[in-house]
């Protein structure tokens, strides 16, 4: 689906004449990042016209609209492709209908699965049909081949034509102290093994034909109503056929579920997860199989990445890329109040926002000596695609980006205390965080990296071509809030993600307090306007994974 011109050009001038009426601002004068700019963003971003903002549908149409003529009227520069505003983005688009076979036999008796509530499946090969027929299942534990930590789940079994049942987080993830296993994969902190697309992925790389994880809510960072939030659907970058994936349905099973399956198999799941947290783990045969065949409404739909930028006086090919996700999750099933469209408020509408408001200020100095980029994602919510597809097909070399600098979901309760840091020990911007963070009177803190956050947003697309990344996001735990400290903090988390995390009712509310969000997108501009007049580069540090892809291009920043 490409997009002319005229269209979305009408589109954008008659939003932004009805809620943006003030962005001339006099060179001279550097302006302070406003709230009501930022509520005027959500609250359009978010109207029914946009229809919850899903790529590759009328949605994305009317928003790419909407932000080149935001871009435009905030005197950015056309920052995509050949001079244009955008970056196309082939996506293969895939929806489950209702299964016609869906079970697993356990030894020799069928078990049948509520879709949605048992088990929650999606699919990424462009096929009509998603079968699995009765397929043996084999538990691989957490799934983790990892030779620089001496550890291997698999042991050579092998998974071609079966279906890989896996553990989320790392083996070490539940391990006591005296646990041999215990810090080998940063305890706590959850790597990238963890991560339910790594096992996706190592689960293709050894040819099965599904895959299938435990959802556990503290081990997963989130509830079942988060993992079936998709409705069937899912979205990946077009692949030549010898690259598509094995698997014909991926997915989860409820943590009740999985202890009738291996109950009836004969199997303890606790002494399994055990079994799991050593080195001498080899997967088990389940005496099980699974059968599932969905029909499949699949296609190829172009989505879209937007960039626009402010070019650098000196060096201008050294790029300093701020980043938010425009999209969000759609049409859905009525709530409540009757509302459709899962519109994303919070995620990512405020940090298209935060964006927005950093290019303002940045056009309100003098031109920087550096190209500074503001990057708005695609289909970030089905698996970091937009900012993948442009970290694979860069437009602005990655050996000569400076950082990039992503914000995806703010506190929305109020002033802080402190910052939320996500990737402690991974580089040397989180020293710049810090620093500006204590000229604010705050202090940074991690709070939750089991949950992976690193490894669960855009800037982790550019950090796996060695970019230096920070991630702005207020999931990554509870805020130290000025007005009722670190409970407070909590309670807005919790009923964030317990209620409205990727539901109709992520909706922007007069009851949201932007004292806390204006801190961290101020933060944040601070961070990118340090290196935007200089010539310094973050670095990362020593022990992160991604030093040494870095250090490789080091000779292009000489």
């Amino acid at each position: 689906m490409l997009f002319s011109g005229r269209p979305l050009r009408l589109l954008s001038a008659t939003v932004l004449l009805s809620v943006s009426p003030a962005y001339a601002q006099s060179a001279d004068q550097t302006v302070a990042i406003s709230a009501d700019e930022i509520t005027r963003t959500v609250k359009t971003m978010t109207l029914d016209q946009f229809e919850g903002r899903a790529p590759g549908t009328a949605g994305e149409d009317r928003t790419i609209g909407y932000l080149i003529g935001r871009f435009e009227a905030l005197g950015l520069e056309p920052g995509g492709v050949d001079g244009s505003w955008t970056q196309q983005v082939p996506l293969l688009h895939t929806h489950l209908g209702k299964p016609e076979t869906l079970a697993f036999s356990v030894d020799g008796k069928s078990m049948a699965l509520n879709a949605g509530k048992d088990i929650y499946v999606s699919t990424l090969q462009p096929n009509d049909q998603a079968v699995v027929d009765g397929a043996e299942m084999v538990f691989v534990g957490y799934g983790v081949t990892a030779p620089e930590r001496d550890w291997d789940d698999f042991k050579d079994v092998d998974l071609k034509g079966k279906v890989a049942v896996f553990l989320v987080n790392d083996p070490d993830f539940a391990a006591a102290k005296d646990e041999a296993v215990a810090d080998r994969f940063g305890g706590r902190a959850m790597t990238y093994y963890g991560r339910w697309t790594y096992k996706f992925e190592e689960a293709s790389r050894r040819g099965a034909v599904a895959a299938l994880i435990i959802h556990e809510t503290e081990a997963a960072g989130y509830g079942w109503s988060v993992v079936e939030s998709p409705q069937g659907e899912n979205y990946g970058i077009v692949k030549p056929a010898d690259q598509v994936t094995s698997l014909a349905l991926q997915g989860w099973i409820s943590g009740e579920t999985a202890g009738k399956l291996f109950a009836g198999a004969g199997l303890d799941l606790a002494d399994l997860r055990a079994a799991a947290r050593t080195r001498e783990f080899r997967p088990v045969a389940l005496a099980a199989s699974f059968s599932a065949d969905y029909p499949v409404e699949q296609e190829v739909v172009q989505s879209q990445n937007v960039f626009g930028k402010i070019s650098g006086k000196s060096r201008p090919d050294e790029t300093i890329i701020y980043g938010a996700h425009w999209d969000a999750y759609g049409e859905g099933p009525p709530d409540d109040e009757g509302r459709i469209y899962r519109a994303g408020a919070n995620d990512d509408a405020l940090g298209i926002a935060g964006i927005m408001e950093i290019a303002r200020k940045f056009k309100s100095q003098p031109q920087p000596d550096r190209t500074i980029v503001i990057a708005a994602w695609t289909a970030e919510e089905r698996g970091l695609l937009g900012s993948e597809f442009y970290a694979q097909n860069p437009i602005y070399p990655v050996e000569k980006t400076v950082a990039n600098l992503a914000i995806d979901v703010l506190q929305t309760a109020g002033k802080a205390k402190d910052v939320i840091l996500v990737g402690k020990g991974q580089g040397t911007l989180e020293d710049d965080l810090a620093r500006f963070a204590q000229l604010q009177g705050r202090v940074t803190k991690e709070n939750l990296p089991e949950r992976g956050l690193f490894f669960r947003a855009d800037h982790f697309s550019l950090a796996k071509q060695g970019v230096p990344v920070l991630l702005m996001m207020s999931l990554a735990g509870a805020s130290d809030l000025v007005e009722g400290g670190r409970q407070a903090g909590q309670k807005w988390i919790d009923d964030y993600t317990g209620n409205c995390y990727h539901a109709a009712c992520d909706a922007w509310s007069p009851e949201w307090n932007l004292d806390g969000a204006l801190q961290d997108i101020n933060v944040m501009f601070d961070i990118g306007n340090s290196f935007a007049y200089s010539d310094q580069w973050p670095e990362w540090k020593a022990g992160s994974e991604f030093k040494k892809i870095r250090d490789s291009s080091a000779e292009a920043r000489q």
